[in-house]
């Protein structure tokens, strides 16, 4: 016989329980499959929002970048405008904008922010250095390469020069390599500025550069062909002339006491009264710490002011229809620049012809860096 202690079976449990008035009950099979459906549920729901989560992220990233950078990404959205641009097709009228004199002569206006301990050379001293070295007008003619000899002050001796053709060519080589330096720098960034159209967006570091160049060219509403009408190059024979007209080849007391090569007009701010000047008349001649600076001023001046917006547009149709830009003809746009009009251009093609001034506009300046090796 087995041992009764281990005969426990249901019933006996059920029948010992009931003695004690407890009760035993078989577990309900429907709470359970209830709480399985229940667990289920949240299973699939959970599931499905994160995958609404998963796939709905990037679309709100996207779309809270393009809230904050709306008001400063410049991107290339019109292709038309813009493959006649590169093309070389019809171009549209560049923008009428008020112009912001402050923004755009900027980073001239530092050049008076810093001290100088500028030497200004004698005549024969300068001479003297362009005979060490090699720097003459016949080989610049010859060889078509100038020497980066970037001088910041006219000597005092150039009125006592008496023979013209001395003085001229004195002259000449003193503002040649300032002019190519400037048109070299203007260059690099139409290059870059190019070098942006073809691009669909732009870096961070290329919308801080274009909104400079923006406020530099009074640039409104990012207009990109209008920065590119007016970010090109003045024909380096023009500049000369223009400077040796408005200087005397560099004997003016405008040129001599306020490195002033383009009698550029100023109403504020320091410059030098004209001694003729009627009383009432209150602009002056702007004077510049250093000759470089007085460059990129009249440069900068062609380049957006409302008066010589014919020649611009005339200089951008010689662009696009892949032409030199020819001084004698660009000169004719130039009849604003002066009281006398058509005449002052009349003047300037005589110089520019009587000096073969032409023969500079292809001179390369020897390179001082990488980047202006690639432009020779």
């Amino acid at each position: 016989m087995g041992n009764k202690k281990n005969l426990f079976t249901l019933a006996y449990a059920k029948k010992f329980l009931n003695k004690k008035g407890l009760e035993l009950f078989k577990k309900n099979n429907q709470i359970k499959s209830t709480n399985s459906f229940k667990s289920l549920s949240y299973t699939v729901l959970s599931s499905l929002i994160l995958i609404v989560i998963f796939f709905s992220s990037p679309l709100i990233i996207n779309f809270k970048n393009n809230l904050i950078t709306q008001s400063i990404e410049v991107t290339n959205n019109s292709k038309n405008k813009l493959e006649n641009v590169l093309t070389g097709k019809a171009i549209e009228n560049e923008q009428n904008d008020k112009l912001d004199i402050l923004q755009i002569f900027e980073d001239i206006f530092q050049y008076e922010d810093k001290s100088t301990s500028t030497v200004r050379l004698s005549a024969s001293t300068i001479e003297q250095l362009f005979k060490d070295t090699k720097y003459n007008l016949k080989d610049v003619r010859k060889n078509k390469l100038v020497k980066p000899i970037n001088l910041e002050l006219l000597p005092n001796e150039m009125k006592m020069i008496e023979n013209s053709q001395q003085r001229k060519t004195l002259f000449i080589q003193i503002v040649l390599p300032l002019i190519l330096e400037e048109n070299n720098q203007i260059k690099l960034d139409r290059k870059k500025l190019f070098a942006i159209l073809n691009k669909n967006n732009n870096s961070n570091a290329e919308k801080k550069w274009l909104n400079m160049k923006f406020k530099q060219y009074g640039v409104k509403n990012k207009d990109l062909l209008t920065l590119k009408i007016r970010m090109d190059e003045i024909p380096v024979s023009l500049a000369i002339a223009q400077s040796a007209k408005e200087t005397g080849w560099g004997t003016s007391r405008f040129a001599l006491e306020g490195n002033a090569l383009f009698g550029q007009w100023t109403f504020s701010g320091e410059g030098i009264k004209p001694s003729d000047i009627d009383n009432d008349k209150t602009h002056k001649i702007m004077k510049f710490q250093i000759l470089q600076a007085s460059i990129r001023a009249y440069q900068r001046n062609l380049n957006t002011h409302s008066g010589y917006k014919k020649f611009r547009k005339f200089r951008a149709m010689a662009r696009d229809n892949d032409e030199k830009l020819d001084s004698l003809v660009l000169a004719d746009y130039l009849d604003q620049y002066a009281a006398t009009g058509v005449e002052y251009t009349k003047v300037l093609k005589k110089i520019i012809k009587q000096n073969s001034l032409k023969d500079f506009d292809d001179v390369k300046l020897l390179p001082t860096s990488k980047k202006l090796k690639k432009l020779i």
